[in-house]
């Protein structure tokens, strides 16, 4: 077995304060994401065959084999650990960088979508550099949080699942509510739901990474109450949660708005509107709810950080990464400098991409894709060492275990694999529609991002060594 030791509590001083409940909310938080519902909305009517079949054949083997990940090795840093355990610390490094440098990549667009759906409550003239001005103040506040003791800074994201859980309900109910007094917006038939190949695969990679996050809550591994007993059935729970909530709000927004009318910064609070009115006692319902969803963004971002922020803590303390990323709060042990390094990548891609882009939406779909990419690659890794662990380490206990042997194991890891491949193809490649220009754009950026953290791997090798 491969660096066995990676991880340990003893190692770093972390105290044990998540317990099953704070795990549960957590994932819901981390996973349940209201800012993306929009997008998946846009695909049309198919987009229910799409969560459908996305669901049945990925997001449960994915569950499945992070269930089994997670409850027997409970190491800090999650899966950055688990592929330093399979592959070495070299591809551990590479993975703790592209899991952290993803979210710093990907905040602005959620800090941008929550300046813009402000805007849309509250200052519907509000211009661009207001709302990258919002988007920067939120993301020091989410430095804040991650630095704070875990017990503390954990009600965030938990607030948050709450919050998420009633915003889709309150669509998915009111959806249905209104369809019975007004008709549908959109026909929702066995037919117009069939999939189609064009350009709603555009929108498909949405569907595969709305489903993703289940390893975050693994980055506290060591700071887990009982890894082995919560994580399997962390994810049972949450993940029913999570899929339900997703189909029913997505037929929602369909039942309420017509698809040339579902905007992807303003499409949740548009849906709002629709369905509760814009005054008296409805539009007050909708600046609540409003509200609740900009919480929910802070929230999907403080989870995500304090996630991605622990593996690259973990990998700079074990020398995969350069030493800017592993001092820890003295006191709180909280990765406090990785969480200062995001801030400031945040507000860098920020204030760039604020020169760059002619308003929100066109910020929005940028980030976006750019970061989704990253974000996918990691994934690859983690499936490829669920199959290296089964094979090295077959003794190591396992709470829990994927079921069907070898060969379960294998066919759940390679069909994980092909939705994240295609997933990240189709965030290139839009069929009908190749815009070479923007492929090419967004290739490049991900080969630099690639380039860079081989820089930093070795400069952290190079360090830890001397």
């Amino acid at each position: 077995m491969s660096d066995s030791t990676a991880g340990l509590p003893q190692q770093r001083g972390y105290k044990k304060v998540l317990r099953g409940f704070d795990l549960t909310l957590f994932t819901v938080c981390a996973i349940l994401v209201i800012d993306q519902l929009a997008a998946s909305a846009a695909i049309g009517p198919q987009s229910v065959f799409w969560w459908i079949f996305t669901m049945v054949l990925f997001f449960i083997p994915y569950g499945l084999i992070t269930a089994e990940l997670g409850s027997a090795y409970p190491d800090q840093g999650g899966i950055y650990a688990w592929v330093r355990r399979a592959f070495g610390p070299r591809w551990g490094g590479r993975t703790a960088w592209l899991w952290w440098i993803n979210v710093a990549l990907w905040q602005p667009s959620v800090y941008i979508l929550f300046a813009g759906i402000f805007a849309a409550l509250f200052m519907p003239d509000l211009a661009l550099w207001p709302q990258i001005a919002i988007a920067i103040v939120l993301t020091w506040l989410t430095v804040w949080i991650n630095i704070v003791r875990l017990d503390i800074g954990k009600w965030v994201p938990n607030l948050g699942a709450i919050f998420k859980v009633a915003i889709m309900l309150v669509i998915g109910v009111g959806g249905f509510v209104y369809a019975s007094n007004h008709g549908v917006a959109n026909e929702l038939t066995l037919s117009s739901m069939a999939p189609s190949w064009g350009a709603s695969l555009a929108f498909l990679p949405v569907i595969v990474y709305n489903f993703l996050g289940f390893e975050l809550m693994s980055g506290a591994g060591a700071e887990m109450e009982n890894p082995a007993r919560d994580v399997p059935v962390t994810i049972a729970v949450s993940g029913i949660l999570i899929a339900a909530f997703y189909l029913f709000a997505t037929i929602g927004i369909l039942i309420a708005l017509p698809l040339d009318e579902i905007d992807l910064v303003s499409g949740i609070v548009d849906t709002l509107r629709v369905l509760l009115g814009e005054g008296g006692v409805g539009g007050a319902f909708v600046v609540a709810l409003g509200l609740m969803a900009l919480y929910s963004f802070l929230a999907n971002m403080v989870t995500w950080t304090m996630g991605a922020n622990r593996s690259a803590a973990e990998a700079s303390l074990d020398g995969n990464l350069p030493p800017m990323f592993a001092k820890l709060h003295a006191v709180h042990r909280t990765p406090a400098s990785a969480a200062i390094v995001t801030g400031v990548v945040t507000t860098v891609v920020i204030v760039i991409y604020g020169l760059l882009a002619a308003d929100a939406e066109d910020l929005f779909w940028t980030l976006f894709a750019f970061s989704s990419i990253i974000f996918l690659l990691p994934y690859l890794l983690m499936f490829g060492a669920f199959l290296k662990l089964r094979s090295i380490d077959a003794a190591a206990t396992r709470p829990y275990r994927v079921p069907g042997g070898a060969g379960g194991a294998w066919a759940l890891a390679v069909v994980c694999m092909l939705f994240i491949l295609q997933a990240i193809v189709f965030f290139i490649y839009t069929p009908g529609e190749f815009d070479m220009i923007y492929a090419g754009s967004v290739a490049a950026g991900v080969l630099v991002t690639l380039a860079i953290g081989e820089g930093l791997v070795r400069w952290g090798e190079r360090r830890h060594a001397r």
